[in-house]
């Protein structure tokens, strides 16, 4: 305490956080009344001792509001911790000659208990004052002046508090408008279009770029107007992936067809994440709208090439199938070796579907039990059967498997087989591959096991561009991973895939 009072500079900043120049101290006249009738004294006082002066915050039977503070009796009773009391003022060489003694209001008896802050810090004290001297306060009377002096303080205290509130709250508005201010300079500048929703969704903001790009006058797309800007048949499907955002708090994202200023409908990405406040809950959603257009449809022309170059592929498989048809016709001799190889070239060019690029329009269609691992699986490896004889044995679960997870799989297994039938267990009529599947956890591992092959030959563990297909498969597209193991008896390969990247159903079901 002894350190407080040394510095006056920083007890006046304490003290201005209490704002008393704002007044409202009408709990604090209640409290003299009551200290006036409880020490059976004519005067009780409030008083906060500052640099220069006292001033009564409070007071019952005074009328001065403040009085110098070398005068002051409390600036010496803030000092202590318990009760300061003069019995008579005129006799004590301290205050015999104080102006408050020799004039009015012709202190005698003073007794003041020290006002403390919760720092510890003194801030004047709550004081009784007699015209005649006494010889003490009762006990009663000086636990009851300690006991209101303890009041005092805590009424102090919650107005700092509130005024501590209010200056936040005062802040943080000064800090919201700057923030808005900075958010919205930094949205009209970017190219893209910028749009921010209340939690409910209500649209309340679009940058400069919206209705440059749109045409709109400004505020006419606000709350629901912003789907009329869609064409009609995208906007069924943009409202309902909206909703589930607003419900679910996942992120948006969707391709839609949006009017531009010219009347003309371009493809765009529309995105959007929400903001959260400490507690998790959403604030807001801040989103933008990207134009697509060109790359939409060079996509497409990709699209319908790709498409063309693999017809056109599909033709040769057939063109090789029917010229081996042929050839079994003109030699009957070969005709149950042609036959075979036939069907397995066809049986390539059923399984090329899966492994070349596709568009989400493109995708092959999954199906009379193609919708499984297994009868992915099946057409896939349909070229490397040998007659009756099964070379690739497939047992265990039988995940469901979407046109999304179709491709990354196709790739992955065409690979494996591919180096199976070229060096290992497929590349001779005594070998043989085992793929199981199992659920663990949330993952699904199926295991490719060969055996029977020719010795292993390190061709290129792992460093070769068809071991980074298949780990790019595995890793990157399916979010899975992959090991591998070339043992003496043959290659083991393990792929651990969640099931929520195989199908659509399963992620929606996690």
């Amino acid at each position: 305490m002894a350190e407080w009072c040394g510095l006056e500079t920083d007890r006046a900043a304490l003290l201005a956080l209490y704002d008393l120049d704002a007044g409202g101290f009408e709990a604090l006249d209640d409290i003299t009344e009551f200290g006036a009738a409880l020490c059976e004294t004519p005067i009780c006082l409030v008083s906060i001792v500052e640099a220069e002066r006292q001033r009564f915050i409070a007071r019952t039977g005074l009328e001065a509001q403040e009085t110098p503070r070398s005068l002051s009796f409390c600036a010496h009773a803030m000092r202590g911790d318990d009760a300061f009391v003069i019995p008579d003022a005129r006799l004590d060489p301290r205050f015999a000659d104080n102006g408050l003694v020799t004039g009015p209001p012709h202190i005698r008896f003073y007794a003041g208990a020290p006002l403390i802050s919760g720092e510890g810090v003194p801030l004047g004290a709550l004081c009784v004052i007699d015209v005649e001297p006494r010889a003490a306060l009762t006990p009663l009377q000086h636990q009851g002046l300690a006991l209101l002096a303890r009041q005092v303080v805590a009424q102090l205290e919650g107005r700092r508090r509130d005024h501590d509130t209010i200056a936040r709250q005062q802040r943080d508005a000064a800090a919201l408008a700057d923030s808005e201010v900075r958010f919205r300079t930094l949205a009209d500048a970017m190219p893209q279009m910028v749009w921010s929703t209340l939690p409910d969704g209500y649209h309340d903001y679009y940058n400069a770029r919206w209705y440059e790009y749109t045409g709109m006058p400004e505020g006419s797309t606000d709350g629901e107007g912003w789907n009329g800007m869609f064409h009609p048949d995208d906007r069924q499907r943009a409202w309902e992936l909206w909703r589930h955002s607003l419900e679910t708090g996942d992120s948006y994202e969707i391709e839609y067809r949006l009017r531009d200023h010219s009347g003309d409908y371009r493809w765009t990405l529309g995105r959007a994440l929400p903001i959260r406040d400490e507690r998790g809950v959403i604030i807001r959603w801040i989103g933008t709208c990207t134009e697509i257009h060109e790359q939409k449809l060079m996509l497409e022309e990709r699209e319908m090439i790709a498409h063309e170059l693999s017809h056109r592929i599909k033709n040769i498989f057939s063109v090789i199938a029917g010229l081996i048809g042929l050839s079994a016709r003109e030699h009957p001799e070969i005709r149950d070796i042609a036959n075979d190889l036939r069907d397995r070239i066809l049986a390539l060019g059923r399984a090329h579907d899966f492994v070349r690029p596709h568009s989400a329009n493109s995708a092959p269609m999954l199906g009379q039990g193609q919708g499984t691992l297994r009868g992915v699986l099946d057409q896939l490896l349909a070229p490397y059967s040998d007659g009756s004889v099964a070379r690739v044995h497939v047992s265990g679960a039988n995940p469901i498997v979407d046109d999304r997870a179709a491709t990354p799989l196709a790739l992955l297994f065409h690979e494996l087989a591919t180096n199976a039938a070229k060096y290992g267990a497929l590349s001779n009529s005594a070998g043989s591959v085992a793929i199981t599947v199992a659920m663990e956890g949330d993952m699904y591992r199926i295991d490719w096991r060969e055996a029977g092959g020719p010795p292993i030959v390190d061709h290129d563990r792992g460093s070769g561009f068809g071991s980074r297909l298949m780990a790019l498969s595995a890793e990157r597209q399916l979010g899975g991973r992959i090991e591998r193991n070339w043992k003496p008896e043959g290659l083991e390969v393990s792929l651990w895939i969640p099931s929520r990247s195989l199908s659509r159903a399963a992620a929606g079901k996690a």
